[in-house]
């Protein structure tokens, strides 16, 4: 199949059960550019084999060190960002990409959220942020509907 030259597509999250929701959206990844910015750590060291890949630092909002790998994290979206230049950033979060939806959208690409599958009733704090500027913000329980009115439901990743 011929891929869209014309849309570039940023498949954005956090490691972990983020990471095994987006890979959900692979298939996809056949018809347009599209690429993966992830945090580094050991269980995405292999990412790059199976799509392109861009490392973020893991941010953990209790670690001493979080200004520092948040300050770090925005030089490298501004760099993603300007190298790559996506269309579009889909993401299911969480706060290490948070940075580059932000920039993203200040860029000109449109943002698609996807709320955490593990967020049945309660919102997650990126999901909050983001729903004030995403294009596009999908929940994937329909309960979430009372703190996200404007939301689409339409089922689940898994």
């Amino acid at each position: 199949m011929k891929k869209n030259k014309h849309l570039k597509v940023c498949f954005a999250c956090s490691s972990g059960g983020h990471l095994a929701q987006i890979k959900q959206l692979f298939p996809f990844s056949d018809k347009y550019i599209t690429f993966l910015v992830t945090e580094q750590n050991e269980t995405t060291a292999t990412m790059n084999k199976t799509i392109k890949t861009f490392y973020l630092k893991q941010q953990e909002r209790k670690n001493i060190f979080i200004f520092y790998k948040l300050l770090l994290n925005i030089l490298k979206s501004i760099y993603i960002l300007f190298k790559e230049k996506p269309n579009v950033i889909i993401s299911t979060g969480a706060g290490a990409t948070l940075p580059l939806m932000i920039l993203g959208k200040l860029f000109g690409a449109k943002i698609i959220f996807i709320e955490s599958f593990a967020k049945i009733n309660t919102p997650t704090i990126t999901g909050k942020i983001t729903y004030v500027f995403a294009d596009q913000f999908y929940i994937q329980w329909p309960d979430l509907k009372k703190c996200y009115p404007n939301a689409l439901y339409r089922g689940k990743l898994y």
